[in-house]
């Protein structure tokens, strides 16, 4: 072997070791994942002891408030796992262990797709929200917010478009 194919070999698993830099932060996702846990349950709390004062509408604000916490939970965690095992290192789940249907079968582009998916949910969960409480929202707000959604909506839709030409 030359030294020119050495420095090539030596380059190439530098470079193919240095997917492990990734680990630390997928670990880091975990540690956010535990303050969305206690974000969560402060939410919680602070709502259950006023549940028969609040009217409907402030009910649901806060149930909507709960659901989009836990979507991006959701969110945290496909990443988390699916980043993880496509550029890290397969997870190595003993038999016996419960392990998660999905895992193992996302590659980048049905992890974009579920990350594009999971934001335009959160988005309209946020959305409702300020159409729950409308008379609070000034009317440029509310324009902004309507576009910004639409242009997450449509960018979802033309990654899952350019996703399935590409397929074929």
């Amino acid at each position: 072997m030359s030294p020119q194919e050495k420095t090539v070999r030596i380059l190439e698993r530098f470079m193919y070791g240095c997917r492990w830099i990734l680990a630390p932060i997928y670990f880091g996702l975990s540690l956010v994942l535990l303050a969305l846990l206690l974000k969560f349950f402060q939410e919680l709390f602070h709502f259950l002891p006023h549940i028969f004062e609040i009217n409907e509408t402030e009910l649901v604000l806060k149930f909507l408030t709960l659901i989009d916490l836990t979507l991006v939970g959701s969110l945290i965690l496909i990443v988390m796992f699916s980043g993880y095992e496509n550029f890290v290192s397969q997870l190595d789940i003993a038999e016996s262990t419960e392990k998660l249907e999905w895992l193992g079968k996302h590659d980048y582009g049905s992890l974009k797709m579920k990350v594009a998916s999971s934001i335009v949910a959160i988005s309209s969960i946020h959305l409702l929200k300020v159409f729950m409480n409308i008379e609070a929202t000034d009317n440029d707000k509310l324009m902004w917010y309507v576009l910004i959604h639409l242009t997450l909506v449509l960018s979802a839709l033309l990654m899952g478009y350019l996703d399935k030409i590409t397929k074929h």
